[in-house]
Order: C-alpha cells, then structure tokens, then sequence
C-alpha cells in the first residue's frame, strides 16, 4: 500500500497585486509549482533569495491566499479543509512571534488556547522540557537569549502535536552551538515520526540533514530528488596540484574549466568529470614541464550543484 504524501503542491500558483494605479500585471511568484513531500522524512527546500520558498509556506500557512493550483497538508485541502490542514501543520518562522511580556509557560498555553486544546490535554510543560527551557518557564519571554527565543518557536509550532514541521531559515544568524542543538532538537522530532520541512541558505547541513531536497529558482521548480542523487548531478571536479617549481601562470588547456594558482607550486584545475579524467589533468599539467609531487581531489557537493543549478555563483 503506498503511504500518501505528507504535502502535496499541485500547479501552485501565485501573482501578488500589483501596486496601486499601475500597469503592471503584478510579482508571479509562483509559476505552476508542483511537487510531494514524503511522509516521516526531512524534505528540504532550497532556493535563492526571492525564489518565492517563503510564498509557499505562506500559502501552506494560510497567510497568503494562492492566484491557483492546490495543496494538500496531510490529506486536507487548503481550501476545501482549511482547518484540518492547519492543525496538521507547525510553522516555525524566520523572525521572532510572540509577546515579550508573557513567560514560555504563558506563550504556549496561550497558543494551545488558540487551537481549542483543553487545559487538561495541553503539553506546555512536556514541550519547554523538551526544547530545555524548563528552568525558563517563568521569565519574561524577552529576557531569553536568541537561542532559546527560538527553541520556543520550536516548542510553539508543536502545542497541537502536529505531524509536519516547518522551519522557515531556523538557524539564521545564530552561532554554531546553538544551531547544533537545534538540530539535535528537529532530528529527535523526526524519529519520533514528524515530517520536517527546512528551508535554509546553509546548504552543507541540507545536505547532512535532509532525505529529499527540491530546489525552486524564479517562482520554479528546478530539482526534486533524493539528496545523494542530486549531489550526483554535479559534473565538475577539482583537483589540487603540487608541482616541483613555482607556476609562471595557470596553465591554458581547452580540458581546464578553470585554473587558479592558489600557492606558488600550487594549483586547483576545475574539470568536467564527463569529458575529462583526473590522469588526463594530470598528464597535461606535464605536459607543461612541471613534475607532480602531490594531488588531491575534492568532489562535488550540494553547493556546486545549486550553484551549476541556480546561476548563484
């Protein structure tokens, strides 16, 4: 029996309004989007600056009203079940939501409130347990610091035991200790069977976290595929050579995509794995009177292929 996708975006479109008294037809910002997030993964969903990836989740949200299309969130239609679906969804946004002068404990039994749990079944001391900020259930929510202001977010997008999370930009601005507990944080969530949805510019851990990624540039959608498959993609290689001589200049050869000298005995050469191998760089550098004395590879990652992708670079 095939398990239904936890999302579901089918030809999702959005044109915001254009400003008044103008004839422009308005920002598409989505362009008949359409993909499926598995069920119990951690889908991500990358793309640059203005590539509509907030729209979306804002659609998802039910902040921002779609031109067309649809989108399922758990089964639920946005449209035809809007609350089923939002009670199957947590949203953790980029900025900081929620009242300075209320406690964790306050800002989490307010929320459960709003989402009609009763006293008697809310979580809000199971959560702050959770995200660590037990000890922190009677401050003032402005005293936190930024790491924990946000592993309350946390706890918040979960008051109503939702089976996905998004996390808009979690780590944004945040030092790497706490993005590692943070991390530690959404990867117990997911083993306890929540769908994550990431959205974030730091691609070496959308790499390291996630199963799926799909990569949406210019309202489009540009890849979808298992992480280690669209890594694969990348059809560019580098290789490091040490020579026995200082290099006058990189070396001019048709196979080289690019060439910088990066000491002076030390060269990286950028090649198409597809038309080229690293014996035939080799022979070439050579070929220029330079004896090999020591080489290193490094292949491709999720930024090279976002980068071949996206135009980014």
């Amino acid at each position: 029996m095939i398990t239904p996708p936890a999302i579901r975006i089918d030809n999702l479109v959005k044109r915001y309004a254009p400003p008044p008294k103008s004839d422009a037809e308005g920002k598409l910002a989505l362009k008949g989007v359409s993909f499926d997030v598995p069920q119990g993964g951690i889908f991500g969903l990358l793309g640059p600056n203005g590539a509509g990836k907030s729209t979306l989740i804002n659609i998802l949200a039910g902040l921002v009203t779609k031109t067309g299309g649809s989108a399922e969130i758990w089964g639920f239609d946005i449209d035809a079940h809007p609350r089923n679906a939002k009670r199957s969804i947590g949203i953790v946004p980029q900025e900081i939501v929620f009242d300075p002068f209320f406690t964790p404990f306050e800002v989490l039994e307010n929320q459960g409130g709003f989402y009609g749990i009763r006293k008697a079944n809310r979580r809000s001391e199971e959560l702050l347990r959770a995200v660590h900020l037990w000890d922190k259930r009677d401050a003032y929510a402005r005293t936190l610091s930024g790491g924990m202001k946000r592993r309350l977010l946390v706890a918040k997008a979960m008051v109503h035991s939702p089976p996905i999370l998004v996390l808009d930009e979690p780590t944004a601005g945040v030092d790497v200790e706490l993005r590692r507990q943070l991390w530690e944080l959404v990867a117990g969530l997911n083993r306890e069977g929540v769908t994550v949805v990431l959205t974030t510019h730091y691609l070496e851990e959308a790499e390291q976290l996630c199963d799926r990624i799909a990569i949406i540039n210019h309202g489009e959608l540009i890849a979808n595929k298992p992480t280690r498959e669209l890594v694969g993609m990348a059809r560019e290689k580098i290789v490091s050579v040490t020579v026995d001589k200082d290099i006058a200049g990189p070396p001019m050869e048709p196979a080289f995509l690019k060439a910088e000298v990066v000491e002076p005995r030390r060269i990286d050469i950028t090649y198409n794995r597809d038309a080229t191998s690293a014996g035939q760089v080799l022979a070439l550098m050579q070929s220029h009177g330079y004896a090999i004395e020591d080489v290193t590879t490094r292949e491709a990652d999720l930024e090279d292929v976002f980068v071949e992708l996206t135009g980014a670079g």
